[in-house]
């Protein structure tokens, strides 16, 4: 796993306007967390957006994957651009857009790069960020006399129980923030008297 502890990303789908000589921008701002996301976005502003001169983008994920686009711009000055103001505000799971429509004047090189840069940040700095921490999905194995000492101990931690299956024993699916894994799971041994086991899964999820 190359997750990092936390991450800082925007929830709210956010969306700015402005003109540059004529030309139209919009930008916006999705959170995402896979490849697959990303393609619903892209795909919806390809409708919405059907006659824009341009939809350049980029994204980058908790994992430091990133691509960009530049949509049939000069290359280097709308893509990379774009990434470059997700990158200032260190943000991850983070999906930017900016549709052009020409008007008619050519910016250049260097006004049209800046252009693309500028209609990103303002679209993230308007934006609300929230820090999210990561989780993983863990199976606790308790005895009936045990499920008392399971809440008891994981209400003192940022931890969610997701649901409960009851059988010869109770198993709980919980979501455990990875700094807190090892204490809980100790402790919830230790109190138990080894009555109470766990299980890693390879599932993370930011919350």
């Amino acid at each position: 796993m190359n997750l990092p502890h936390f991450i800082y990303t925007i929830d709210t789908p956010k969306e700015i306007t402005f003109t540059e000589k004529k030309s139209n921008f919009i930008a916006q701002v999705y959170s995402v967390e896979n490849e697959e996301a990303v393609k619903v976005h892209l795909l919806e502003i390809k409708k919405k957006y059907y006659d824009a001169s341009h939809n350049c983008y980029a994204y980058k994920f908790a994992d430091e994957n990133f691509r960009y686009s530049d949509a049939g711009e000069p290359s280097g000055t709308a893509g990379i651009r774009i990434l470059n103001a997700i990158d200032h505000f260190h943000l991850a799971n983070q999906l930017v857009i900016v549709i052009r429509y020409f008007g008619g004047t050519k910016l250049g090189v260097g006004l049209l790069g800046k252009t693309y840069y500028n209609a990103a940040y303002q679209v993230l700095e308007k934006s609300i960020i929230n820090t999210k921490h990561l989780f993983q999905k863990v199976k606790i194995f308790a005895e009936f006399d045990q499920i008392s000492t399971v809440h008891r101990v994981l209400s003192n931690y940022q931890s969610v129980i997701l649901n409960d299956e009851y059988a010869k024993t109770v198993k709980f699916n919980c979501l455990l923030k990875i700094g807190e894994i090892s204490e809980i799971l100790n402790k919830l041994t230790e109190m138990s008297k080894n009555k109470i086991s766990a299980e890693k899964v390879e599932e993370f999820l930011y919350r």
